[in-house]
């Protein structure tokens, strides 16, 4: 809500929003800045406006800031504002036959009109000053002689106002705690109204002070091009969720550069991005960054307000963010620790949630608008090029910036009837790993050996789990296990795997983006046309981020018919390998035999701790899908697992099917590899191999403090160098030697790890 410069101080705007109205104040031209807590003639300004407007449910004080008391706290002040109503308007104790019942009416009046004037600058001063009152006046009604009736109908009706006071929430939670405080001070008021600051360039709400009684468990800072944002994070009492608080620099600026950045933005949002502007985001923010750094400037000289070089790109980065970007959520996108943010509906009335790395599902101090929401809903649709409306309510899409990456899903009405809402999942800066996943112990080293010895293998794999399980970092980190000389086709709707981190590590890969299943009416090729056209563009590996929809007849017709000689891989729903079946053959419509092509199932899901609050990534199972069944595998022993999640070890185990050589698939594998065919002990032994040298990394990582070998390019050198060295030490059959290669490996490792 924008007041014209030359509007009246405390002029005010009403604005109804999901059914509840916010009572905007007018303090742009106050020499002061507004505040119920510190000033008392704003409160009782503020009451005699409530009074005008009894709906209202939040306050926003408009200035260079604007700040934002929200229905709680608007709450505590509309019961006192009902009670001053009830005594001047329905009661009328000001009239003359009011006062006249109270004896003297000059000095009834002078007590009632001051009383009335206490209550709306000091209600809790009011109460004490009441309590005094009657005491006063009832021992002078004790003295001899003193019986005046209009004095004893004045001490009625104070003890009336007294009761009407005791049973408000005000004076119930914190008259108690008055003895605390100077007498006379209004320093109680700052512990109960505490605004939400706003700058006037965004509408996000976003609360400062640090929740009362709330346990300091965490707090780091963020740092992106030179802006220092310090995250703390709380625990509030008798609340499971962590609180996630978050200070981004536009919060504390100058008044000065808050009336910059005001200015500019006014100018700068009239130019509107064209959907064309959006094929190159971030040339885009290039572009904007520019203009706004030297409009502010220029604003900053036509004002005479002197700037740095470095407060100047900063407001620079506000502005850009604040027009042509995603505001607050592009902060929190900052925090590498977060991996999910949730932005509820109805949007205004819930703070936004958040999905910590550490301390799970948090609650933060952000509560964004729907001004903000239909602008952020805007910005998809032309950087996705994808409809959302109420024939496509839905929109899936991917976010890019300098510093993160995300996948954002928009819902709106009318699947979503309190309006829109978003989520967004974060990814790694940089691509999983399996040494990554070891060091959490999502998976354990043979696990990982495992995986790799079937990627080497060209099996066809599908990642499956519920939502938020890791299915597309396992499957991501799974590709770093494809030899870069190896040409890749990745094919999504939504660009989440990390193929501009792997094309950067040396890998041979093209990505392909096909239509949503969930959308209609876009210049979209289909995912299954998708998957068709990667099978004209010679022998690669092919990989499927989510197999959703009817691209799964595609793909599996192109595996059965050996079109593709190298590995296969996706990721689907499912919670178990009967579950992938489930959903392959009777929602996805595959023939049940067109399912054998699929090797094997990898299962991860989240396993909950015992107390219930926190959850941990794991690896569930590995499981091949024998061919020798007809109709149902679960039923004719089509399910073989090769390693099973024991929850009482936490830790993923051989099954004795794999000890003892009985995987079909594993010796279809070594089946085409000279020295390996009916030598089930250099199979097992190449597979412990693998997971030695991957627990090497994370033991050198750990040891040396060097978490970097952790990473992509790391572990890809690590895989390139495991092959020369697998095709330098052969035996005479050409069996590679398992001892030879992890001694030459462990020099090439500690040699290399100085470097990182």
């Amino acid at each position: 809500m924008m007041f014209k410069p030359d509007a009246p101080l405390y002029a005010t705007e009403v604005e109804r929003k999901q059914g509840e109205d916010t009572l905007y104040i007018n303090f742009l031209s106050a020499p002061f800045v507004p505040s119920l807590a510190e000033n008392a003639m704003v409160m009782e300004r503020v009451l005699d406006l409530m009074l005008e407007h009894p709906q209202v449910s939040h306050l926003v004080f408009v200035q260079q800031r604007n700040y934002h008391y929200p229905s709680e706290q608007v709450l505590l002040l509309s019961e006192i504002a009902n009670i001053y109503n009830y005594i001047t308007k329905q009661e009328n104790l000001l009239s003359l036959a009011k006062l006249n019942f109270f004896g003297d009416i000059q000095q009834a009046y002078t007590e009632v009109s001051a009383l009335t004037l206490f209550l709306r600058e000091d209600p809790l001063g009011c109460y004490t000053h009441l309590k005094k009152r009657i005491l006063t006046i009832r021992n002078e009604l004790s003295y001899p002689g003193s019986d005046n009736e209009g004095r004893r109908n004045l001490v009625l009706f104070l003890e009336r106002l007294l009761t009407m006071l005791e049973q408000t929430t005000l004076i119930r939670k914190f008259a108690p705690r008055l003895s605390d405080f100077p007498s006379g001070s209004r320093e109680i008021y700052g512990l109960i109204f505490r605004p939400d600051i706003l700058p006037n360039f965004t509408f996000t709400r976003l609360v400062s002070q640090l929740p009362l009684n709330a346990e300091l468990i965490d707090q780091y800072m963020l740092t992106s091009e030179g802006d220092d944002i310090t995250v703390t994070i709380l625990r509030r009492r008798g609340d499971v969720k962590h609180f996630y608080h978050i200070m981004p620099p536009e919060y504390s600026l100058s008044e000065e550069q808050h009336m910059l950045l005001t200015l500019a933005r006014n100018v700068i949002i009239e130019h509107r991005p064209k959907a064309e502007e959006f094929t190159d985001p971030e040339k885009t923010r290039q572009v904007f960054f520019n203009v706004a750094r030297d409009l502010i400037s220029e604003l900053a000289v036509s004002k005479n307000i002197m700037i740095s070089h470095r407060d100047l790109a900063k407001l620079a980065r506000i502005l850009v963010r604040y027009t042509i970007g995603f505001g607050l959520l592009e902060i929190l996108l900052m925090d590498t620790h977060l991996q999910d943010i949730s932005v509820n509906a109805p949007i205004a009335l819930n703070p936004v949630f958040v999905r910590h790395e550490k301390y799970d599902e948090c609650v933060t101090n952000i509560i964004p608008s729907f001004e903000d929401a239909d602008s952020w809903a805007a910005k998809l649709r032309l950087q996705s090029g994808r409809p959302l409306d109420e024939a496509n309510p839905v929109l899936d899409t991917d976010l890019v910036f300098s510093h993160a990456r995300a996948r954002v899903a928009a819902v709106k009405e009318p699947l979503s009837p309190s309006g829109l809402a978003y989520s967004l999942r974060r990814h790694r800066d940089n691509p999983w790993t399996l040494p990554l996943f070891i060091k959490l112990k999502t998976i354990n080293s043979f696990g990982a050996g495992l995986l790799s010895f079937i990627i080497d293998g060209n099996r066809t794999l599908l990642v499956a789990g519920t939502r938020s399980s890791g299915k597309t970092s396992l499957l991501g980190s799974l590709m770093l296990e494809i030899m870069p000389k190896v040409r890749t086709i990745v094919i999504e709707d939504t660009l989440e795997l990390p193929v501009d981190a792997l094309r950067k590590v040396g890998y041979d890969i093209l990505r392909m983006k096909v239509r949503s299943a969930l959308v209609t009416g876009t210049t979209e090729v289909e995912a299954s046309e998708g998957i068709r056209t990667s099978l004209r563009l010679g022998d690669s590996a092919l990989i499927v981020g989510e197999v959703r929809s009817s691209e799964a007849r595609a793909l599996y017709e192109a595996m059965r018919v050996g079109a593709l000689a190298n590995v296969v891989a996706g990721t689907i729903h499912g919670d178990s390998p009967y579950g992938v079946f489930d959903r392959v053959v009777n929602d996805l419509n595959v023939p049940a035999t067109s399912f054998k092509a699929t090797d094997i199932i990898v299962i991860t899901n989240p396993v909950k701790t015992p107390d219930g609050i926190h959850s941990l990534r794991r690896v569930m199972s590995i499981t091949e899908v024998r061919k020798h069944w007809d109709k149902d595998p679960l039923q004719e022993g089509g399910f073989v697992d090769l390693m099973r999640y024991n929850v009482e070890t936490d830790i993923l185990e051989p099954t004795p099917e794999l000890i003892n050589g009985e995987s079909e698939v594993l010796k279809s594998i070594a089946g085409s590899v000279r020295g390996w065919a009916g030598n089930w002990n250099a199979i097992y032994d190449n597979i412990i191999l693998r997971g030695r040298i991957k627990q090497e990394i994370v033991d050198a990582a750990l040891r040396f403090n060097k978490p970097d070998i952790l990473e992509a390019e790391f572990c890809t050198a690590s895989n390139n160098m495991f092959h020369i060295l697998s095709e330098k030490f052969k035996d005479e059959k050409g069996v590679p030697l398992s001892e030879q290669i992890f001694a030459e490996w462990k020099n090439w490792l500690y040699s290399s790890v100085e470097d990182y």
